[in-house]
């Protein structure tokens, strides 16, 4: 019964892939790629047909076992060859051709190899050939499924609609194959049911590869075949070799070992396992299969979109310093494992400004070294190795003597901006063996500009930074200079009223006050200039305090400003030493804007949820054009010894609290300025807390 189910099977694949080969036949000429595919389908009519032959015994078993073998072979070899071709592998011309048809050569010698081994199965051993054969299946398998993958992988979006029936109904074949045979494998006996069902699976993928045939008018574009999927495809391929390899040196050792043999084959195993792993993570493996397979399967060493985007955001990213993430891109580029950096400085010499993966040099290179003129004059970059061959290629340029300190040292960059020597990166010897080509010195030149502009962008910041550190200190300065100046115009004035008024207490106790409150201000203005002084939050006050105060400073000018408070208990959120300087300077320029007869006044009122403080006068007064365009601009001043930033001063710190500055003034009719502040109000729960 089984034997009927297993012919049935195998003869329903010959007749759905001889059906699938006429159709093809009939329309290769509007369809490439047909042919190859139309070879196949005939190989696997050949195959079922062969296969339902011997299971219904019109096959004589001395010959079965030899004829299957071929023919599983050729089937395999033409479904194969036809996804190389439908990847381009078998193109005569156009670009990598040659690198392709290479590849494909390769496979075929594999196929060759299997083919005397299957020449070779009589002569040995069951258990051999057991394992030669179903290991060689299953290696065929694998490879299929990584043709069909990347064939997938590697088709524009909008071909995939086409090929992706193509690639069900082949990679179907290919894993159903895998599947049985790792059964078989594992369990040492092919499983007789799944051997029986396998011709009608194959059946059932014609019609997929019908339909994806019938859907494509072309399969003929060029593919892009990934770089890092091909590299990642070649680290599996030879995984999966070298541990079938592995495992058929595990079975001979247990064969032959005797009452040993199983403790050497989970020795040699795990021994062998470890290898793999600590090849896969080597870096020098890696390196090396990366220029293999550039070399053998490209014709550029670089996919430079995945390169330039890898160079750049490795450039942008956050951590480390910006030295340190050039280095690493550009040591990437050429696998080289450390490098240094040197930046220009001030003082005309390169600096040692970074590191990567090795220690930061104490070596300092003259900006007219001759070996930094040439770099820069010729922007070529150095093969140390190449430098000490032929030295004559570099114009003789003798090599600084501390690079003998780096014996591994092969490659001196140049960072070029704007035609000028900015940097220089020290590479050393990658991980692979490199060649030196005009790509690779391309591209090194052209992501050294690229990181010189980075390193340059941080030169500028970080010197910004630094000029606006002093920038703020002279602008405190500044402000210190323009309130030792008020302090001087009032101790001046004291002095001068001394000798008059020296006998009126009065004059004594104001004099006192003036003094001590001079001494305070200038405690206050120490404190700022000091780095570690602490800066002052804002604490609730009382308006009318602060205006008596402010006031009372001003007491021993002319016009002797007078104080009106409409609203007692006003109170706001602010620092008080800074919002008395602020009505302090107002009040003084009042005062030297009106004459000795005119009238300073100073009053405070509420004003709905604002506090309200006018400063007014009958002076000069000013006009609108002034007001705007000079009286807030700093450094601008109408006084012979002004400094120009009090006004500037006020306005800046009033806005810092939430309020507003108002000036309103006309020619030879005095000013007022309006200062509105909001209103400080108890919250409900603070008064709560303090009761």
């Amino acid at each position: 019964m089984l034997n009927t189910t297993a012919a049935f099977s195998y003869a329903s694949a010959a007749l759905a892939f001889l059906l699938l080969c006429l159709f093809l036949l009939t329309s290769w000429r509007s369809r490439q790629h047909v042919r190859v595919l139309a070879l196949a389908s005939l190989l696997s009519v050949i195959w079922g047909g062969v296969i339902a032959l011997y299971t219904a015994q019109l096959i004589p078993p001395t010959m079965a076992s030899f004829a299957i073998d071929l023919v599983e072979l050729a089937r395999n070899g033409a479904w194969t060859i036809a996804l190389l071709s439908l990847l381009g592998h078998l193109a005569p011309q156009g670009e990598g051709s040659e690198r392709r048809r290479r590849f494909a050569r390769a496979i075929g010698a594999g196929y060759a190899l299997l083919v005397v081994c299957a020449l070779l199965l009589p002569w040995l051993s069951a258990p051999l050939m057991f394992y030669l054969t179903v290991v060689g299946r299953v290696g065929l398998a694998v490879l299929g499924m990584l043709l069909v993958e990347q064939l997938y992988r590697n088709r524009p979006p909008t071909e995939r609609w086409a090929i992706k029936f193509a690639c069900l109904g082949i990679g179907g074949i290919f894993v159903y194959d895998f599947y049985m045979y790792s059964d078989t494998l594992l369990f040492r006996e092919l499983n007789v049911e799944l051997w029986s069902a396998r011709g009608l699976v194959n059946a059932l993928t014609v019609p997929l590869i019908a339909v994806s045939v019938s859907r494509s008018a072309s399969w003929a574009s060029p593919i892009a075949v990934s770089r890092r999927m091909l590299f990642h495809s070649a680290t599996l391929i030879g995984a999966a070799i070298y541990l079938l390899a592995m495992s058929f040196a595990g079975y001979y050792l247990r064969f032959v070992g005797g009452m040993w043999g199983s403790l050497m084959q989970l020795a040699f195993l795990f021994g062998a396992s470890i290898l793999l792993v600590g090849i896969l993570f080597s870096g020098s493996f890696r390196a090396s299969l990366k220029v293999f397979l550039a070399k053998h399967f490209y014709r550029y060493n670089y996919d430079y979109r995945e390169e330039w985007m890898q160079f750049t955001r490795t450039l942008s990213e956050q951590g480390q310093d910006v030295g340190e993430r050039s280095i690493g891109a550009m040591a990437s580029l050429v696998d080289s494992p450390a490098g240094a950096l040197w930046i220009r400085r001030d003082s005309g010499q390169f600096e040692p400004a970074a590191h990567w993966h090795m220690p930061l040099p104490d070596k300092v290179e003259p900006a007219d070294s001759p070996l930094l003129q040439f770099m820069e004059q010729k922007q070529w970059l150095v093969d140390l190795e190449e430098h000490r061959q032929h030295p004559e290629q570099f114009a003789d340029v003798p090599l600084p003597a501390w690079l003998d300190a780096y014996p591994r040292a092969r490659l001196v960059l140049p960072l070029m901006l704007h035609g000028r020597l900015f940097g220089f990166v020290l590479l050393l010897q990658p991980r692979g063996a490199i060649r030196l080509n005009w790509e690779v010195i391309d591209l090194l030149k052209i992501a050294g500009s690229q990181a010189a502009s980075y390193l340059a962008q941080q030169e500028a910041a970080g010197a910004l930074m630094l000029a606006r550190q002093f920038d703020s200190f002279n602008r405190m300065s500044t402000f210190v200079v323009h309130d030792l100046k008020n302090l001087v115009a009032q101790l001046s004035l004291m002095m001068a009223n001394a000798e008059k008024h020296r006998n009126n207490p009065e004059f004594q106790r104001d004099m006192q006050d003036t003094v001590a409150y001079s001494v305070q201000k200038m405690k206050l203005l120490l404190q700022k200039l000091s780095r570690s002084a602490s800066p002052q939050r804002p604490a609730p006050l009382s308006v009318e305090q602060v205006l008596t105060q402010a006031v009372a400073l001003k007491a021993a000018f002319e016009p002797k400003p007078q104080l009106e408070i409409g609203q007692s208990g006003l109170r706001v959120l602010a620092d008080g030493e800074r919002l008395e300087r602020v009505v302090g300077h107002l009040i003084q320029n009042a005062i030297e804007a009106t004459p000795k007869d005119g009238k300073v006044v100073v009053r405070a009122a509420s004003d709905g949820d604002e506090v309200l403080i006018e400063i007014s006068d009958t002076g000069q007064g000013m006009s609108e054009d002034f007001i705007r365009e000079r009286l807030f601009k700093p450094f601008d001043s109408t006084k012979s010894a002004g400094m120009g930033i009090g006004a500037f001063e006020s306005r800046e710190y009033i806005y810092e609290l939430g309020g507003r500055l108002e000036v309103s003034s006309l020619p030879l009719h005095g000013t007022t300025f309006k200062v509105r502040l909001p209103v400080y109000r108890q919250s409900a729960q603070t008064v709560e807390q303090a009761a």
